[in-house]
C-alpha cells in the first residue's frame, strides 16, 4: 500500500487514521519552521498519502473525509461583498451647501439676535425702525455670503430669496397668531422681521 517512506517522514503508521497524518504534519510543518528543505519534503510525504488514499478511495476501499485539502492548493479567500456605494447629493447641492465653523454660524447668529432683539423691543415698531433693521440685516447677509467665495450674483440672490421669503412666511404665521403675538405685545411685522432674520442666518451661515 503505497510507498511506506512517506509514512516514516511523516512519523505515522500506514494505518494511521488521516485526523493523526493531519498532526503529524502540522507538527513537522511547526518544528521545521523557516527550514524550506525540510518542509517542502513534509509536503510532499503528506500530498503522496493522501493521492494514495484517495485513490484508494475511489476504488472503494477507503473512506476519505470531505474536509481533505492538498498543501499546493491555496484556500481562496470568500469574496468580499463591495460595500454600497453612498447616495451622494446632486451636485448642484453640494455646490451650494457650505459647512461653516463654529465662528461663521456664531458671528452672523449674534448680529441677527441682536438685530431681533431691536426689532422687538422697540418702544414703538414703526415701519421706519423695522425697514431700517432689515437693512441692516439685508447687509449683514450679503457680506456673509460674499466673503464666501466672492460671488457678488449668487450673494444678492441667496439675500433677495431669506428676504421675500421670510417677509411673506412670517407675515402669514403672524397673521395666524396675531392674537397671541397682540398679548405679548409684538405686532405682526416685528415677528415677519424676526423670522426674516432666523432665515438670512440660516442662508449666510450654511449656504455659500
Amino acid at each position: 500500500m503505497g510507498d511506506q517512506n512517506y509514512y516514516e517522514k511523516l512519523g505515522v503508521t500506514e494505518d494511521a487514521t488521516f485526523d493523526e497524518i493531519q498532526e503529524a504534519r502540522n507538527r513537522l510543518l511547526q518544528q521545521y519552521s523557516g527550514d524550506s528543505k525540510h518542509l517542502e519534503v513534509v509536503e510532499a510525504a503528506y500530498d503522496a498519502i493522501l493521492m494514495e488514499r484517495l485513490r484508494m478511495r475511489q476504488e472503494g476501499k477507503i473512506k476519505v473525509p470531505e474536509g481533505i485539502r492538498f498543501a499546493e492548493r491555496l484556500s481562496q479567500a470568500p469574496p468580499q461583498e463591495k460595500p454600497a456605494p453612498t447616495k451622494k447629493s446632486p451636485e448642484w447641492i453640494q455646490r451650494l451647501i457650505d459647512q461653516p465653523s463654529i465662528t461663521d454660524i456664531a458671528v452672523p447668529g449674534i448680529i441677527f439676535a441682536g438685530l431681533s432683539a431691536l426689532s422687538i423691543l422697540a418702544t414703538t415698531a414703526s415701519v421706519q425702525a423695522l425697514q431700517l433693521a432689515l437693512i441692516a440685516g439685508v447687509g449683514a447677509s450679503f457680506f456673509f455670503l460674499y466673503r464666501k467665495e466672492k460671488r457678488f450674483g449668487r450673494a444678492v440672490l441667496l439675500t433677495a430669496i431669506g428676504l421675500i421669503i421670510g417677509l411673506i412666511v412670517g407675515g402669514i404665521i403672524g397673521s395666524v397668531l396675531l392674537s397671541q403675538l397682540s398679548s405679548v405685545g409684538v405686532s405682526v411685522e416685528q415677528f415677519s422681521t424676526v423670522l426674516t432674520f432666523v432665515l438670512l442666518w440660516v442662508i449666510s451661515s450654511f449656504l455659500r
